[in-house]
């Protein structure tokens, strides 16, 4: 089967009424790629998902379906364009920690972006002068320790935060936006040129299919995707029912941190905030509270200079201080260090390192990108890391 065709497979089972995300991946598990699902035959499949279901995935794509299909794949044939299936080495590894990942990922710009660690900059969309200060200020920061910033495109504090990690060393940070629409449309529309921005620098992800028009209850939906991007979700302005609080319920859920900036205890927009500090979150007052709070202020130098130096032929070199038999770099921290020694030589996943070292999943998040850039760990296209070098 050709990509074209392997493409065109996953787009017919995610596009099948009825299939989602649940459904998709039991599927996935019980056949194998969606090849072999579409293949299996009715009476296989009728044993798994209901006759309604089941009748579908048998029998040729409908003509609505193929000319969604024939669309898709017309668009991902452009330059910068890529569709991302759970069998992907580029799929985003934070996001199959998360309950319901999607099966496919519409992404526009740098997908290896979706590798490193990134921190999320949510808040109102009728925010403050002061607030979008922050909000861009906060990404500047984070963006020029080498985080992703991750946000939604949205009005307000979205828009500012994804300024922000573009204008500072793009090339070590930048930032991710998630959309509720098709990456064919711009929502809002008066986002277009930053848009445009972010697919030049950073990255625009989706899970929705092309052509996907704005619509309100999507919006909600894929917040569980900014904070399953994220070591951590920064809320910087909010009102007691902001959606952005739908992002930090996310976030607590998916076991990431949540911050927030304290504000007047006059202000609207800062009462959804000061409920968050009351019910755990961390009150942070700088980017560097973030940094530490996530242990990342000693990483980021390091992620910084892989980054850089994986530009070139002689990135190994660059990075390797110590003789190339010992496999090790010379800066490895001791986080670092504790996750080479616990990895072993067979592929091993995320949760497997966090019961062996005791370490959080996001400190080994973090070091498994420093090790990753290093050349010694590989990303398999299970998600789990095989080590390389001896």
């Amino acid at each position: 089967m050709s990509d074209r065709d392997d493409l065109a497979a996953w787009l017919q089972l995610v596009l099948t009424d009825g299939v989602g995300p649940a459904t998709a991946r039991d599927l996935l598990s019980r056949f194998g790629l969606p090849g072999e699902i579409l293949s299996a035959g009715f009476p296989a499949l009728q044993k798994c998902v209901p006759e309604k279901i089941a009748l579908a995935l048998a029998g040729k794509p409908d003509a609505a379906m193929q000319l969604q299909i024939d669309k898709t794949l017309a668009w991902a044939a452009e330059p910068g364009n890529h569709v991302l299936t759970l069998a992907d080495a580029n799929y985003p590894q934070a996001l199959l920690s998360i309950p319901d990942p999607p099966p496919l990922l519409y992404a526009k710009g740098r997908t290896e972006l979706l590798s490193r660690p990134g921190v999320a900059i949510v808040g109102s969309r009728n925010a403050t002068a002061q607030g979008l200060q922050n909000a861009e200020r906060f990404a500047q920061t984070l963006s020029s320790a080498g985080l992703c910033v991750v946000s939604g495109l949205a009005l307000g504090i979205d828009a500012a935060a994804h300024s922000g990690g573009c204008s500072e060393t793009p090339d070590h940070g930048s930032t991710i936006a998630i959309t509720g629409t098709g990456l064919d449309l711009v929502y809002p529309a008066k986002h277009r040129a930053l848009a445009h921005r972010i697919a030049e620098h950073g990255c625009l992800l989706s899970e929705y299919p092309i052509g996907t028009a704005a619509i309100a209850a999507n919006f909600p939906r894929r917040n569980r995707l900014i904070s399953g991007m994220s070591l951590g979700v920064l809320v910087v302005e909010a009102a007691l029912q902001s959606g952005s609080l739908i992002t930090a319920r996310s976030a607590l859920e998916q076991g990431r941190e949540v911050f927030a900036i304290p504000g007047s205890i006059h202000s609207p927009l800062a009462k959804g905030c000061h409920q968050l500090i009351r019910q755990g979150a961390k009150l942070v007052e700088s980017a560097q509270d973030i940094l530490e709070e996530l242990q990342l202020h000693a990483l980021a130098p390091a992620v910084q200079q892989a980054i850089t130096t994986s530009k070139h032929s002689t990135r190994n070199a660059a990075v390797m201080t110590q003789p190339a038999s010992t496999g090790v770099p010379a800066a490895m921290d001791e986080r670092a260090q504790q996750v080479l020694q616990a990895a072993g030589h067979d592929p091993t996943s995320v949760d497997q390192l966090a019961e062996r070292t005791g370490l959080a999943a996001s400190e080994i998040q973090a070091s498994l990108l420093l090790l990753e850039l290093d050349g010694i760990f590989e990303r398999l296209s299970d998600g789990r890391y095989q080590r390389l070098m001896a």
